[in-house]
């Protein structure tokens, strides 16, 4: 099968790209020419596989995005500039997120035979459901709260009226498999928010697997990680915190405001494509197994860590400060 993966050299798109390699299916790589994206191609491009191309172009460029498409028979979607850009430049996310969408479908329709076209989405389009009993099924309804989330709704409705065959797949939160610097948004969900996480690994396997699956068309599907998965933030984030030898952090340090994040009703997408595999626990020692030698040392670096992690928090910057105000 020819299949033309956009992001191919991001986040999921990589792991996504590894999985479709490993199907035989031929894979053109549509994704941004910058340092990050030809690292992460070089790992592929060294193997010499016959059955990958790399197309570097930019999801805005109109007859880039007609190049690429020619000749193909799926379309997977996975390009999209998410939160915290999205909300810092919502401008250009636009452009990308939903002009970019509306190049590729446009490009699609103009094919003697369209190729089928995958969306990737997320969860986030519930809006804040702290208050409803979970799980959020894809029949709820749809309350965009940012620029990517209306992005993301303003894509989902596209797809569904191009008259191409679609699949819209929805996901949770899918972790960075890596050591990852702290940053200031990690503080901006509540600890008692209900959270759904997914291997990456995992994800790329429903994603070769519907390509593979009649039933998936026409359909949107919630993709996470599944019960095992199912957890809170704050206990989410103190295991993860806690297996790199720094600990939980005080709930003071978050914001107390709703976040758009809660547990999915995946029993439909796992019976149709039978991905899930790795629990919380494993993605958390996953990722603390990356420490290797630095976790000895840990235990005298902690301090330091933590007062340099909680300093990114406005909220704890704010706590601290008011006693001395009063």
């Amino acid at each position: 099968m020819n299949i033309l993966l956009t992001g191919a050299f991001g986040h999921i798109g990589s792991y996504t790209l590894e999985a479709l390699l490993q199907r035989g299916h031929h894979v053109r790589c549509f994704d941004v020419q910058q340092p990050r994206t030809e690292a992460v191609a070089r790992r592929f491009t060294q193997r010499q596989d016959s059955h990958l191309e790399v197309f570097w172009g930019d999801v805005r460029d109109a007859e880039a995005v007609a190049r690429a498409v020619a000749g193909q028979d799926v379309i997977l979607h996975l390009a999209a500039i998410i939160p915290p850009q999205s909300n810092a430049e919502p401008e250009l996310a636009r452009q990308v997120n939903v002009e970019g969408t509306r190049n590729l479908l446009t490009a699609a329709k103009a094919q003697p035979r369209p190729p089928k076209f995958v969306l990737a989405s997320t969860f986030d389009l519930f809006g804040p459901t702290r208050h409803l009993p979970p799980p959020r099924r894809v029949t709820d309804p749809l309350v965009p709260t940012d620029p990517y989330t209306e992005h993301k709704l303003a894509a989902e409705t596209m797809v569904k009226a191009s008259g191409l065959t679609w699949a819209i797949f929805r996901f949770s939160d899918v972790p960075y498999i890596a050591l990852r610097e702290a940053h200031p948004i990690m503080y901006e969900i509540r600890p008692d928010t209900r959270f759904e996480v997914i291997h990456p690994r995992d994800l790329s396997l429903a994603l070769a697997n519907a390509l593979e699956c009649d039933a998936v068309w026409g359909k949107v599907l919630l993709l996470g990680g599944g019960p095992t998965c199912q957890t809170t933030y704050g206990e989410y984030l103190g295991k993860m915190l806690t297996a790199m030898g720094i600990g939980p952090l005080p709930v003071e340090a978050f914001t107390t405001a709703e976040y758009c994040t809660d547990w999915l009703d995946t029993e439909e997408s796992q019976r149709l494509l039978q991905y899930q595999r790795a629990s919380c626990d494993d993605i958390v020692n996953e990722v603390a197994a990356l420490l290797g030698w630095r976790r000895f040392i840990m235990p005298l670096a902690r301090p330091f860590a933590r007062r340099s992690i909680l300093k990114l928090s406005p909220y704890w910057k704010k706590q601290r400060q008011e006693p001395a105000t009063k």
